[in-house]
């Protein structure tokens, strides 16, 4: 990959634009995704509703030959799910709906977990947890801060409360591209690695386990479950680094008050 990208005013506005598509498509599923519901219709749905209704394209599909528009992962599936027709969502489960989204050349990409009304208290505490460990590292981004400063916000927190953090995958540098640099790692020590500055835009998207950090691909070469079976939960945001601290391109409507 080539050295990390600063965008320009012009770039982030267009950036700012997909995110905000993007965000748009997770409020239109907040209704839809319920017990019953296939992981392949939430997939259908968004499709339908990304082309048709914003007129902008679904980043992920066709990209490293996927055939889908998002990935769903439910339960002990750590990332990379694939919508199923014959996969329904149960009164218990909880699902990670991962998607990107293209306009004017510039992509955003975020995911958001959703917890059926049967889901038990341990797989609530995890969903919540791993959204505020995501949000710890959201907060420590600034210029003069560093990737290690994101990656420890994370790690400590999560790692405090018992659960530990998937190594393997990792946030990235967007914008024309979905993957650009940096890598953006979960865990990591305090003012090391790569300084921040303003008009980097990258995705932080920690994967919280809810036992032991390993994981396995299954037999598809593309689904990664937790090798112990435990649950896994993730959250994903796109964040630009600003003069003075962060704004995250796909903040949803529900999250205002969390950057007010």
């Amino acid at each position: 990959m080539d050295k990390v990208v600063i965008k320009s005013p012009e770039q982030i506005a267009l950036m700012r634009e997909s995110g905000r598509l993007l965000a748009s498509v997770f409020t239109m599923l907040d209704d839809f995704i319920q017990p019953g519901v296939t992981t392949l219709a939430i997939n259908d749905k968004v499709e339908d509703y990304i082309v048709n209704t914003l007129h902008a394209r679904p980043a992920s599909k066709g990209q490293y030959d996927y055939e889908f528009v998002l990935n769903t992962s439910v339960n002990e599936v750590v990332c990379h799910g694939i919508p199923r027709a014959d996969q329904k969502l149960t009164s218990k489960d909880i699902v990670n709906v991962d998607i990107t989204l293209e306009k004017n050349g510039f992509i955003a990409d975020s995911s958001k977990m959703y917890v059926m009304p049967e889901a038990n208290g341990l797989a609530t505490r995890l969903v919540e947890s791993t959204y505020q460990a995501m949000w710890r590292g959201i907060r420590s981004v600034k210029p003069g801060a560093t990737l290690g400063d994101i990656g420890h916000a994370i790690q400590s927190y999560s790692e405090n409360l018992g659960y530990s953090v998937v190594r393997e995958y990792c946030g990235h540098g967007i914008g024309e591209e979905m993957h650009e640099e940096p890598s953006v790692l979960h865990y990591g020590l305090p003012t090391m690695g790569l300084e921040l500055k303003a008009g980097m835009t990258f995705t932080i998207e920690p994967m919280i386990n809810q036992g032991s950090a390993k994981t396995k691909t299954k037999k598809d070469g593309w689904t990664v479950v937790t090798r112990d079976k435990k649950l896994s939960a993730q959250w994903e945001h796109t964040v630009l680094v600003t003069e003075s601290g962060f704004e995250v391109l796909t903040l949803r409507p529900d999250e205002q008050e969390l950057v007010s």
